[in-house]
């Protein structure tokens, strides 16, 4: 019998009423969010990542004036019970990621700018100190861009390489990784100047990637070598409408696991543009946008069985859960009453 509940995480900003990681359950048959609740208390956890064998979720973790990453076990029930955390001074990184054999996990640093990784304790999960810290040179023209920021850091579908979003200086990085954890970069590709690539997702069966730009608000279509990690520029394409003059900052992108629809998150707008992909090149066409009922749209999520999407509103503090038609991708609204301030992040466990 298919699976008819999932459970999800949200991480939030800890202020306001925030208290961390909130845990919530999907009921597909019933389309509704319920139980939701704090699953770990800890400062800024702003960005999860949950080991394929949900065994474990990595958080980031502010911790004082240090900041790092945080492991977690899963237990039967969704609950979070603290492993331990690797922090140093500074500001915490912005972005986490795991490899599927849960032997490392990867943080982008978008304060410091740069990017970092660290072995997992086979043992226990636990994060080991960093295995390897990468910075970054460089600026763009956006008064926002007067340094490195990094935001995104995560392995490519091979696991060769771990691609890297480089909002400060307009580029994506790629690096190999070693066995034990050195970033090595490999390739270096500039984008267009002042857009501020924030977000990447690779296409589930294609050597493609689509990267959220934050300050032009564009989805980038690239080309993937999986021999040497290059990428390459096919497509830009605006997530807003012609006649939208007033500010906005892009924020997350999914695909659908069939690769058919992308997702886009505006901030500022307060909608999540929908994209068809062509079968053939890649590039994408507009379809629609849908309100987030809310201001600030941080992060969503397409849920396990495809028909569902999450989005959390980090300023009005409401989560939102549409309806997704598999077939024409677009959304429907079901509800945006759910509270959990200061969402940021959005992840299912893994079924």
């Amino acid at each position: 019998m298919a699976e008819t509940k999932f459970k999800g995480y949200i991480g939030t900003y800890t202020k306001g009423d925030s208290k961390g990681v909130y845990s919530f359950t999907l009921d597909t048959n019933e389309g509704k969010i319920e139980d939701i609740q704090v699953a770990a208390e800890l400062g800024n956890p702003t960005y999860l990542a949950i080991s394929k064998d949900n065994r474990f979720l990595y958080s980031v973790v502010k911790e004082g004036d240090t900041g790092g990453i945080a492991a977690f076990s899963i237990g039967d029930s969704g609950s979070l019970t603290p492993i331990n955390s690797q922090v140093l001074t500074g500001a915490p990184p912005c972005y986490v990621s795991v490899d599927s054999k849960n032997r490392m996990v990867f943080g982008a640093n978008y304060h410091q700018g740069l990017v970092q990784s660290h072995l997992i304790n086979q043992e226990d999960g636990s994060v080991l100190p960093y295995a390897s810290i990468r910075e970054h040179e460089g600026s763009g023209p956006d008064p926002r861009q007067e340094k490195p920021h990094t935001h995104y850091s995560e392995l490519t579908p091979d696991e060769k390489y771990l691609a890297v979003c480089e909002l400060g200086i307009d580029a994506v990085i790629t690096y190999a990784v070693e066995e034990d954890g050195t970033l090595t970069q490999v390739n270096l590709l500039p984008v267009k100047a002042g857009s501020g690539p924030r977000h990447l997702v690779f296409h589930p069966n294609r050597d493609i990637a689509y990267v959220m730009t934050e300050f032009s608000s564009e989805v980038i279509v690239l080309n993937y070598n999986p021999e040497n990690g290059n990428f390459s520029e096919v497509q830009y394409i605006s997530t807003l409408p012609e006649d939208f003059k007033e500010n906005n900052q892009g924020s997350a992108i999914h695909i659908s696991a069939d690769g058919r629809y992308v997702y886009a998150g505006n901030r500022g707008h307060n909608s999540i543009a929908v994209f068809s992909v062509d079968s053939g090149s890649g590039e994408l066409t507009f379809v629609e946008h849908t309100s987030t009922e809310g201001d600030w749209p941080r992060d969503f999520e397409i849920d396990p069985s495809g028909k569902f999407v999450v989005a959390a509103n980090q300023e009005s503090g409401n989560v939102v859960l549409y309806a997704r038609d598999e077939v024409s991708g677009r959304l429907t609204l079901i509800t945006s009453d759910i509270t959990v301030p200061y969402g940021v992040c959005v992840k299912f466990l893994n079924y």
